[in-house]
């Protein structure tokens, strides 16, 4: 199917057999769906929830969202009700260097500007929300500060959906009184937001038990401590109501297609290197309920957003997938092998398509950990080659032996870029008989277990640490937090994607390491405590030949250069 031939959005929903008074059409091509859709309804008897998750990415690109949708459009060849759920695209990756996140070649959601830029407007109504927050807090802090923030503890930075370094730190409030009190603080990245966190952690069988859970979990943010260190909430601020009204309609995932006419779902957008990085539990139970087999995806590796889809999002919401698929290619564990240096936007090293099994070899220790990372959670493991026309078969078979050597249950070839559908039908048959092996789900660490040990804990078991260190300020915030009553929540670690590790440039399975915490967070309103490791920062910044530069209208209207 062309992007010109995408179907009425309302066959879409027809697909799922959703009620049409539901279905609220935003134009030819997408569909908000009223939540009270769910009132009385039971999870599908019999649906399958397939977790897709992949090795730590490189500038490659593993093309884990574009295996996602193929292997939904290939269930549904065999089949299969099958759906895709997505998170929404981010303008700050999309315009910068990451892309739209949306699929490619023949796998992808379409039509696929749309599905990047803005789809229904969530990320803009967050970003309004949380700035309004923000902004409450300082007018309190004006006004003669009647909830004694101490100004140096105040939790809430402001974000916009753009890769802007030189906002990170700024400071506020310069010049006359009449414009503030002076402070340093900075921007986030809108998906970063406490806000798109809760977003994708908001649950309920209605639309009105949705709300309410958005509007306790917006209570609930920290948005300062006070001069005695007590948490100020955006309850005691007054400000959760305003922000609630304007993530209102937020609440409603957002129906599109794939290439091939296949339901997908876009809701919420949170990076997996920064926040949890999955989609909603929303749309998660929305698919569920309509569809045979839901195939969702985690952001970047198993290491970071598969991690928190078990640790956070599973702990959230109580569902558990049958199988996860770990993707790959043979150029991504070439890459792992150390041997080649690869940057964005420079070309290829010719060495890379050439026939070499030891470099396989040598960066297929970071699949084989990845694998053993996903069987921690009791979950049997497919991997997913995804295909390239270069690809050897000497060194297909020595991916396919470690990854079997490791564990997976099975493994499989992957041509959807270029074939859809077609391209995924060995992948989804195996998928479909995984899903029906004994699993015995768990979770890494238990929600009493102190906020230390809960880091170390994914130091060590997740990324190969050695031991955790903690910054001088870390710890105070951390003995903070546990004060407060914090100390129950899981973690959600921002560090790199770029390496199981804190750097980015220690490639395959590194070890011997110290872990490195260099400050700690509390999303109290999302229900997690945010470390940030080593360098990692929560704003990106644009590099020297961004996305953007390639971005334009052609002599017809068109927009070209998006993906």
């Amino acid at each position: 199917m062309s992007e010109h031939a995408c179907k009425p959005i309302s066959e879409i929903a027809q697909q799922l057999d959703l009620p049409k008074e539901y279905v609220e059409p935003h134009g030819h091509n997408k569909a908000k769906v009223h939540l009270d859709v769910l009132k009385g309804r039971q999870r599908r008897e019999g649906s399958k929830y397939v977790l897709v998750s992949a090795i730590t990415p490189t500038p490659l690109g593993e093309g884990k969202t574009t295996t996602t949708i193929g292997l939904g459009m290939a269930l549904s060849q065999l089949g299969h009700k099958s759906c895709v759920n997505l998170r929404q695209s981010s303008l700050g990756p999309a315009f910068g260097i990451k892309g739209g996140g949306a699929g490619g070649g023949l796998s992808k959601v379409i039509p696929l500007e749309e599905s990047i830029l803005h789809v229904t407007g969530d990320i803009h109504a967050i970003s309004q929300a949380h700035n309004q927050i923000a902004a409450l807090a300082d007018a309190s802090l004006f006004h003669d500060n009647p909830l004694n923030m101490n100004p140096e503890q105040i939790q809430i930075r402001r974000v916009v959906d753009v890769n802007d370094r030189c906002l990170r730190e700024v400071t506020i409030g310069q010049g006359k009184r009449i414009n503030g009190v002076e402070r340093a603080t900075g921007f986030d990245i809108s998906v970063a937001s406490e806000l798109m966190a809760i977003l994708a952690l908001v649950d309920g069988q209605s639309q009105k038990e949705a709300l309410l859970d958005l509007r306790a979990r917006i209570g609930k943010m920290v948005v300062a401590f006070d001069h005695d260190g007590n948490p100020v909430t955006a309850d005691d601020l007054k400000s959760a109501g305003s922000a609630t009204v304007i993530m209102k309609e937020t609440l409603k995932p957002t129906l599109m297609q794939t290439t091939e006419g296949t339901p997908a779902f876009l809701h919420a957008g949170p990076f997996a290197n920064i926040a949890h990085g999955n989609s909603s539990i929303l749309a998660d139970r929305l698919a569920l309920n309509f569809a045979d087999v839901v195939v969702t995806e985690a952001g970047f590796g198993a290491d970071i957003g598969g991690e928190k889809f078990f640790n956070i999002k599973c702990r959230a919401s109580g569902l558990v997938p049958d199988v996860a698929v770990l993707v790959t290619t043979i150029r991504a564990l070439k890459s792992h092998s150390g041997a080649f240096d690869i940057k964005p936007g420079k070309p290829l090293p010719e060495e890379l398509t050439h026939e070499n099994t030891d470099h396989v070899t040598a960066g297929a220790t970071n699949m084989v950990a990845q694998i053993k990372n996903l069987q921690k959670f009791g979950i049997p493991v497919v991997v997913a080659l995804n295909h390239y026309p270069d690809d050897h078969e000497s060194e297909v078979s020595v991916v396919r032996q470690m990854a079997q050597k490791a564990g997976a249950v099975d493994f499989a070839v992957s041509k959807v870029f270029g074939e859809g559908g077609k391209g995924g039908l060995e992948l989804a048959e195996k998928v479909m008989a995984a899903c029906d092996l004994p699993k015995e789900f768990k979770l890494l660490y238990p929600d009493e277990m102190n906020i230390r040990d809960k880091i170390r804990t994914l130091a060590q078991e997740i990324y190969g640490a050695d031991d955790v260190s903690f910054e001088d300020i870390a710890g105070a915030q951390i003995d903070q937090f546990e004060k407060a009553g914090f100390g129950n929540l899981p973690i959600c670690m921002a560090k790199t994607h770029l390496s199981l590790s804190h750097d980015p440039k220690l490639k395959g399975a590194p070890s011997g390491f110290t872990f490195p915490i260099r400050e700690v967070r509390a999303s109290a309103g999302a229900g997690f405590i945010y470390p940030l490791a080593g360098n990692m920062r929560t704003m990106p910044g644009l590099g020297k030949s961004p996305a953007a530069h390639q971005i334009d209208i052609d002599e017809d209207g068109n927009v070209v250069g998006l993906f």
